[in-house]
C-alpha cells in the first residue's frame, strides 16, 4: 500500500507532500516534496504523525466515565466505585467492554496500548478453566479494534504493607509471584500483542516478591511498569514499614532500570528523582487521570533533566486523548513554575509515540521513516480548532490545539483501520461504549 500525506511528522519536523510506502506491516520508503498523490495512493490531508502510544491503560475504568464525577472524595473513595465495576465483570463482558474501548482509542489515532492488566480471576479469587481468560479478551479485543497492545501482566498480593487482600481483591492475586510468574508465563505472543510485566505498587506486593516479577520481565526482555508514588499516602507507609520510599525499595529489589516504566510518580524526593534519572527509568504521565483523581502535578521537568525518558497514559479514561495529555504534561508545569515553555511540541509529541512503544517494547514503532511499523495517525488541519496556522506549525497546533476528535485517518501495519473518522470494523463505536457500560454500572 502507498499513502500520500499531505503533511507529516517526519524526522523531527514537518514535511510536505509526503509519500509513505508499506511492505507487509513495515514501511518500506518515505519520500517527500511530491506535490500530488501518485496514482493508487491512498490520500491522508492533514498532518500525519506516527500512530500514537498509549502508555498506561486500565480498560474497564472507562465504565467509570461520568458515574464518579458526582459528590466529593479522594483517590481512595473513587477506588471503592472502581471495584464495584471491577465485581462485575467477567470474560465475557471484559471483551465486550475493551473492544469499545480500544475502538475507541483507534478513533483517537492510537495505534499500541499498553494494558496494565490485574483482573485475573473470577469473584473471590477462584481461578477460571482457562487462567488467563481475562488477559486472553484484552488481547482478543485488541485485534478486533485493530491496534497492538502490550499486555503488562499485573502482580498484586497484598491490599496494602503486611495486609492480605480484602475481598474485592482477592480477584487479583495469584497467592505469590511464584503463581503468578507461572500463569504469566502461558500467555503468547502474536502479532499484534506482547506480554510485558507489571508491579502494581509497593503497597501491593510485598518487598520480598518483587524481586521475582522484575527478574521475570528482565529474563524475557520484556518491559516493566510499576504504579510509584501516586499518593502521599504510600509513600508514608512505605517509610513506616520499610525506613525508605517506593522508589528506594524498588531500586534496592533490582526492579529500575531502562526496561521499566514507572507510572505517575507524582510525590517524589529529591534521591527518588536521582534513582530514577540515574538507572534510566521511564516514568509515564498520566495528566487527565492525575487531576481527575486530585492526585497532583509531577515533578516532570525534573525528571527530564535527571535523565527519565517521559511517555504518556490516559489511565482511568477520564477521556481518552493523548493530544490533551501531551499538552497538560506542559501546561501542568507551567502551573507549577509560572514559566512557560519547558517542552517544545515535537518533545511532546515524541513523548506520545517513539518513547512511549519504546516503554511497551515496541521500538520499531513511533517514526514515519523506512523499516519502521507501518502505525500512522493524521490530524485534520481545517477543523475549528485547528484551522489557521500554517502547516509548518503542524505540531504546535496538533499538540496545543487539536483532539482525538480531530483525528481522520489511522493505519495500523500498513492497514486503514479509520477513514474520514470511521472505524472500518468496529462499527457503531459510542453504541457499543453504552451497552457495555450499561451492563456494568448501576446508577
Amino acid at each position: 500500500m502507498t499513502y500520500w500525506a499531505e503533511h507529516a511528522w517526519t524526522g523531527g519536523a514537518v514535511a510536505s507532500g509526503v509519500v509513505i510506502e508499506t511492505a507487509g506491516e513495515r514501511i518500506a520508503a518515505v519520500r517527500t516534496g511530491v506535490a500530488a498523490p501518485p496514482p493508487g495512493a491512498e490520500r491522508l490531508p492533514g498532518l500525519t504523525v506516527p500512530g500514537l502510544a498509549n502508555a498506561h491503560s486500565h480498560a474497564f475504568h472507562r465504565a467509570l466515565r461520568g458515574f464518579v464525577q458526582r459528590g466529593s472524595g479522594t483517590f481512595w473513595t473513587w477506588r471503592e466505585t472502581m471495584y464495584g465495576v471491577s465485581a462485575r465483570l467477567d470474560p465475557g463482558s471484559y471483551l465486550e467492554l475493551a473492544r469499545a474501548v480500544y475502538a475507541e482509542m483507534a478513533l483517537a489515532g492510537i495505534t499500541c496500548v499498553g494494558e496494565f492488566h490485574y483482573l485475573h480471576h473470577a469473584p473471590g479469587g477462584r481461578p477460571y478453566a482457562e487462567p488467563n481468560s481475562m488477559g486472553e479478551a484484552l488481547i482478543e479485543a485488541a485485534a478486533r479494534a485493530g491496534i497492538r497492545i502490550t499486555l503488562l501482566d499485573t502482580c498484586y498480593l497484598a491490599a496494602g504493607f503486611g495486609t492480605p487482600p480484602e475481598q474485592h481483591q482477592l480477584r487479583f492475586s495469584d497467592g505469590d509471584a511464584a503463581a503468578w510468574a507461572a500463569r504469566a508465563a502461558e500467555l503468547k505472543e502474536r502479532p499484534h500483542a506482547r506480554i510485558g510485566a507489571a508491579v502494581h505498587s509497593v503497597r501491593a506486593v510485598p518487598a520480598d516478591q518483587i524481586a521475582p516479577v522484575a527478574e521475570w520481565a528482565a529474563e524475557r526482555q520484556a518491559p516493566l511498569h510499576v504504579h510509584l508514588s501516586e499518593q502521599p499516602a504510600e509513600n508514608e507507609a512505605c517509610l513506616a514499614a520499610h525506613g525508605r520510599t517506593p522508589t528506594g525499595l524498588l531500586a534496592e529489589r533490582g526492579a529500575l532500570g531502562p526496561r521499566t516504566s514507572a507510572v505517575h510518580a507524582t510525590h517524589l524526593t529529591g534521591a527518588d528523582l536521582g534513582l530514577l534519572g540515574g538507572s534510566g527509568t521511564t516514568v509515564c504521565l498520566c495528566p487527565t487521570t492525575e487531576r481527575d483523581l486530585a492526585d497532583g502535578i509531577g515533578p516532570a521537568a525534573d525528571l527530564a533533566r535527571a535523565g527519565s525518558p517521559l511517555t504518556l497514559g490516559s489511565d482511568s479514561h477520564a477521556v481518552i486523548d493523548l493530544f490533551e495529555e501531551a499538552r497538560a504534561m506542559e501546561l501542568d508545569e507551567r502551573l507549577r513554575t509560572r514559566r512557560r515553555g519547558h517542552w517544545s511540541a515535537a518533545a511532546l509529541l515524541r513523548a506520545a509515540t517513539l518513547d512511549g512503544h519504546a516503554s511497551l517494547g515496541w521500538p520499531e514503532a513511533g517514526r514515519i521513516e523506512a523499516g519502521a511499523l507501518a502505525d500512522l495517525a493524521t490530524v485534520a488541519l481545517d477543523s475549528v480548532r485547528t484551522a489557521g496556522p500554517p502547516p509548518s506549525l503542524g505540531a504546535e497546533t496538533a499538540v496545543f490545539a487539536a483532539t482525538a476528535a480531530d483525528v481522520r485517518h489511522v493505519v495500523v501495519g500498513g492497514r486503514t483501520v479509520v477513514r474520514d473518522g470511521v472505524h472500518l470494523t468496529a462499527g457503531d463505536v459510542p453504541g457499543a461504549l453504552a451497552r457495555a457500560v450499561d451492563r456494568l454500572v448501576t446508577t
